[in-house]
């Protein structure tokens, strides 16, 4: 007799989620508590501050510039210095606001007593061509937490995929009924996979809400990657409940689980730099926070009635659905008239990173192009103007790129003006004296000093926080290590920035190019490639690095000290590449402990459950019986039709069935299921898995060709 399965999802429960009209300010808005007079102070002496430090920048470089005269060339250095300066300034005035802040949050949170919810949360994990037995070894974690403290029942637990590879389709499905089996009535998990990644993530979340939505009042969006701790999962729930105005609570995830030495960099660098900018943008933002599309807790209905997302006009890479969803949902629940905080006070949320400097190029590449497209959306009628700021960061974060290397070329072309040009000593109006082409030295060195100094506050203050709490310190490996782990990190971050610069501006051309980056699953853990394959890779930036250093001593060997860091990083670009890609160099730094952080020298809690459960999770996965073996088996034939959705769901956004066709096709064709096999693509195959109808064709085929003896 076959078993019976549970479905993936629970009953349906339709709700409408109605498309935005960014053009238009929506009929009906919340209206917010008041700020306090304290709020609107730190506001506006922040940005006050920050303004001051931008005209005392933009006043030294023009008194730089101006002494013997301004010449366009001087204007145009002029204005690049003042468009990349503004936003250190404004990074820097906010630390310093982030640190005062983060000093009177040195003590640890106290929990508040455990609370009765009004309302039902789902968790949605979101996932594309992820490891199943890291995601399933996840939720069995934040379960196992959860319920040491009693609070299990608050979450249902919901995977949302767009797996595209049919064997971790396969591995997904086979996760899902070990972690019921497993967890049992603690937690109930649920799963769909779509057959058409439409909108990608913010598709699948939205087509979850219209038609499963309505079961839950809140929602915690968590990547693949993404752990949270009980007392952060409880603690969102709680302040949503008790501040009705908030729309979104934002937490700012820590990284951990860093093995290559790029992700220990960038692990180290959030966690002792990452508070102080996070707790200054939270001072001046908030209640007009924003989303970085995880790690964060939605109220659902304010989700579902203001921040259904539109497509912009026209063609990828500018027009077609909104990539970097999370800034404009944040943008339309304020405009709507909800809160949107972020939590800067709130431990216990965790995420990984890329694990070389090439993944992270794919990962930011992707970013870029929504970033840019967010050009379109910045106008948008209604919107809160600190959301604007927000979109605004957003764009410039991949703008200042190429502002910064046009600075650097510019630079570099009044040099060699100086250098290879005649001056004109005389000019067109009559004069008894020549204008000699001057600059003041000693105010430019000045000025690079406080260019410098204000770049690296967020560094300074971050640093100091540690060192002068005694938990903080223990926790990054003592007051030796610590300063050995700052310096480390100084040092490789500005061997890197020169090669990010790099990737940066390529990925902005690209975008203007009209070049779409496309979906790509991430790489989690290994960050090493082949040598051949880093040279083809990093080939430009070595040359450009090589180019840089002969434009430079042709001109001084002043000038090439100058541009030396710069030079030295992308000439070194494919061994600087290799090495912070490296798991062993990654291992060595840890076992010395260099770039160690609190999460490191005491895991949490949770992460401890998972690496408890994640190599039974990883044998067991990996034993998931062949699709060969599944459809002769009618117990996981059963298993998979329960896993999978009703296809009509999805119709209404279903692009087009022309694959779907063509594997019917194949499927009346075939002669037995090895040759529908032989025939059928991943693409054709995927469909297959996800269409009850077609995958019962599979099914019925004979195992042997037709008329085999």
């Amino acid at each position: 007799m076959t078993r019976t399965f549970e479905p993936g999802m629970p009953a349906l429960r339709p709700a409408p989620m109605p498309t935005q009209n960014l053009r238009h300010r929506p009929a009906a808005h919340n209206n917010l508590s008041p700020r306090t007079t304290r709020q609107h102070l730190a506001r506006w002496v922040l940005l006050g501050s920050a303004l001051a430090l931008l005209g005392l920048g933009s006043y030294e470089m023009y008194s730089v510039l101006a002494l013997g005269g301004t010449t366009p060339l001087e204007y145009a250095m002029l204005g690049l210095f003042v468009s990349t300066f503004g936003w250190i300034a404004l990074a820097a005035v906010s630390a310093v606001f982030g640190f005062v802040r983060q000093c009177s949050m040195l003590r640890k949170p106290t929990p508040h007593e455990l609370f009765r919810p009004k309302g039902h949360t789902a968790v949605l994990i979101p996932c594309y061509n992820e490891d199943p037995a890291h995601l399933a070894a996840a939720v069995e974690a934040m379960v196992n937490e959860l319920t040491e403290c009693g609070a299990q029942t608050w979450f249902d637990w919901v995977l949302l995929s767009d797996t595209r590879d049919p064997k971790r389709v396969l591995e997904e499905e086979h996760a899902v009924t070990l972690l019921r089996q497993r967890l049992g009535s603690k937690a109930r998990i649920h799963y769909r996979r779509r057959r058409y990644n439409v909108d990608r993530k913010a598709g699948n979340v939205a087509e979850f809400c219209r038609h499963w939505g309505a079961h839950y009042d809140y929602l915690v969006v968590l990547d693949a990657d993404s752990l949270m701790s009980a007392y952060t999962l409880t603690e969102l729930v709680y302040r949503m409940e008790q501040d009705p105005e908030a729309g979104l609570i934002q937490t700012i995830p820590r990284l951990i689980n860093g093995t290559s030495l790029i992700a220990r960099l960038q692990q180290f660098a959030n966690r002792v730099y990452g508070p102080v900018v996070g707790s200054g943008l939270a001072c001046w933002t908030n209640p007009e926070g924003n989303f970085w599309g995880h790690n964060a807790i939605i109220r659902r209905e304010a989700f579902m009635n203001a921040a259904g997302l539109p497509r912009l006009k026209g063609k990828a890479p500018f027009g077609g659905t909104i990539m970097s969803h999370d800034f404009v949902e944040a943008a339309l629940l304020r405009r709507a008239g909800w809160k949107v905080i972020i939590a800067d006070d709130l431990p216990g949320s965790y995420e990984e990173c890329p694990p070389s400097i090439l993944d992270l190029a794919i990962r930011d590449r992707r970013w870029c192009q929504g970033n840019l497209q967010h050009i379109k959306v910045i106008g948008s009628k209604g919107l809160h103007w600190i959301s604007r700021m927000h979109l605004l960061t957003g764009i410039m974060s991949y703008l200042s790129s190429p502002l910064w290397l046009a600075l650097i070329l510019v630079g570099i072309t009044l040099a060699l003006q100086a250098q290879y040009i005649r001056p004109e000593y005389f000019g067109a109006d009559f004069s008894l004296f020549p204008t000699w082409p001057r600059q003041d030295a000693p105010r430019a060195v000045r000025l690079f000093i406080l260019t410098m100094f204000i770049l690296f506050i967020p560094k300074i203050l971050g640093s100091l926080l540690f060192l002068i709490s005694s938990r903080l310190r223990r926790g990054a490996g003592g007051f030796f290590r610590l300063c050995g782990s700052i310096v480390s990190e100084v040092l490789l971050s500005a061997a890197v920035a020169p090669i990010m610069m790099c990737i940066h501006c390529g990925a902005v051309a690209s975008i203007l190019l009209g070049r779409d980056s496309g979906w790509n699953p991430q790489r989690r853990q290994d960050g090493t490639l082949p040598w051949l394959q880093l040279i083809y890779r990093h080939r430009w930036h070595t040359l450009a690095g090589v180019l840089l250093a002969l434009i430079a001593w042709s001109n001084s060997l002043a000038l090439l000290a100058w541009l030396s860091p710069a030079i030295l990083g992308l000439i070194l670009a494919v061994p600087l590449s290799a090495l912070t890609g490296s798991l062993k160099i990654g291992a060595w730094f840890r076992k010395i402990g260099i770039l160690r952080t609190p999460e490191e020298t005491k895991q949490p809690r949770v992460v401890d459950l998972k690496d408890e459960v994640l190599p039974w999770y990883e044998h067991q996965v990996g034993a998931t019986p062949s699709l060969q073996l599944q459809l002769d088996s009618a117990e996981l034939v059963e298993r998979h039709l329960s896993l999978t959705p009703d296809p009509a769901l999805e119709e209404e956004s279903s692009p087009f069935q022309a694959n779907a066709a063509l594997a019917r096709v194949k499927l009346i064709d075939a002669d037995s299921r090895q040759q529908a096999l032989e025939w059928l693509n991943d693409t054709e195959l995927s469909l297959i898995l996800a269409t009850p109808t077609l995958y019962r064709e599979l099914v019925a085929l004979p195992c042997r060709n037709r008329g085999a003896a």
